[in-house]
């Protein structure tokens, strides 16, 4: 049995599978999924589980070089946003319109869907390397 805490195997698998520059998308349970793109759907119920609960166990398993949030989330969510930037310590993020994130959906190698109900709870994380 794995001793990091991501017990996914699918979600362990794309993260294990990633390279420098690739793209995973956490998201909320709203969020529009391109037919095209890897979809690991964690949703069970109403924000279980957690949008905050899936980047933190993320980002145990994931290098991640730079986050990419939605503008929105600050305006409409800014609970979301605060606690993004304090779970990203030292990983710097860039903030876009929800509109570009939506598009780059589209280049993710997947995207993660939990159960959250909170509005523009978004993310897209942007693979590092450990060397």
């Amino acid at each position: 049995m794995k001793k990091t805490p991501l017990l996914n195997s699918a979600l362990s698998e794309v993260i294990a599978s990633l390279g420098h520059g690739d793209l995973l998308v956490i998201a909320d349970a709203g969020l529009p999924i391109p037919p095209q793109t890897r979809r690991i759907d964690l949703a069970l119920t109403k924000n279980l589980p957690s949008f905050l609960d899936t980047v933190r166990t993320v980002l145990q398993e994931m290098q991640v070089e730079k986050a990419l949030l939605a503008r929105e989330t600050a305006q409409v969510s800014p609970q979301v946003r605060a606690q993004v930037a304090e779970l990203l310590e030292g990983v710097p993020f860039e903030e876009i319109s929800h509109a570009e994130l939506k598009s780059l959906c589209a280049q993710a190698r997947a995207v993660v869907r939990t159960g959250e109900f909170t509005p523009y709870a978004n993310i897209i994380l942007v693979a590092g390397v450990v060397f």
